[in-house]
């Protein structure tokens, strides 16, 4: 019986891998401001502040940043497609927080680095915030972390620094997002369950009050529930629980609370 010959085993070469792809480089357009000023001696830098444009488009607020009359500025600007524009560097002192408070420091433009984010705000329509203006204000912001010890926990709102007085950057911005890429605090595990259960005696606001001020908000120790409580309790809601913002202590808001007050105990 003739036997037949073994086709030949065919060597099959492994897939090339994909071409490698550079990290994303970020491309920053100079637009010098003349509203700044020196740091003061000895601060550091370690807050980051970011807040929306509150404006109509872009220029108009380019135009006000740059404009000597104004005295307001910040250290950058953040298009809707994703355009940065510099306009103070950052080891000057910019003009964005105003009045501000954060973690028992006041005037805090002379320790924080301000980002404006392109957005016409509650004002003038407020919308969400792109996908590609989100992606440019993560990788701008990875790149002022990476040269200034800024801890996550102070990586913050316009309106967690002057809840009085600000709502910006606002429950549409993703907060989430940027948490997810080592960018401030998100509390996972916290889900919403209402705005039932809402408390406003002293004794039970107490903690209330104390994980608030734990996270870095400036608020009274003590008493019920008043006008400059629920404008923290707004600005916390606007980071940590978009979902309502009621003002209130509800039990929506007191879960995530309690979780972001973990994650602060816990150094971050």
């Amino acid at each position: 019986m003739t036997q037949r010959p073994r086709p030949a085993l065919r060597i099959v070469p492994p897939p090339e891998p994909p071409p490698r792809r550079d990290p994303p480089i970020l491309l920053v357009r100079d637009l010098p401001s003349p509203n700044h000023d020196a740091r003061p001696e000895g601060t550091p830098v370690d807050m980051l502040i970011l807040h929306y444009t509150g404006m109509k488009s872009c220029q108009d607020a380019l135009d006000r940043l740059t404009d000597p009359a104004a005295q307001v500025s910040s250290h950058y600007v953040v298009d809707e497609d994703g355009t940065v524009y510099r306009l103070v560097p950052e080891e000057r002192r910019a003009w964005h927080a105003g009045v501000s408070h954060w973690r028992g420091h006041a005037a805090l433009n002379g320790r924080s680095i301000g980002i404006e984010i392109v957005n016409p705000g509650h004002e003038w329509g407020y919308r969400d915030f792109p996908v590609m203006q989100m992606a440019a204000v993560a990788d701008l912001c990875l790149a002022i972390l990476s040269r200034h010890l800024i801890p996550p926990r102070n990586v913050i709102g316009h309106s967690d620094v002057a809840p009085d007085r600000k709502e910006d950057p606002g429950e549409r911005f993703d907060w989430e997002g940027l948490a997810l890429n080592g960018i401030g605090l998100w509390p996972e595990d916290a889900p919403d369950i209402g705005t039932t259960g809402a408390i406003r005696d002293a004794a039970t606001l107490r903690p209330v009050r104390a994980a608030l001020a734990a996270i870095g908000y400036r608020v009274a120790p003590e008493g019920p529930l008043d006008p400059a409580l629920a404008s923290v309790l707004r600005a916390f809601q606007r980071h940590w629980r978009p979902e309502a913002i009621t003002g209130q202590a509800d039990d929506g808001t007191l879960v995530r609370l309690l979780a972001v007050s973990k994650l602060v105990g816990s150094g971050s």
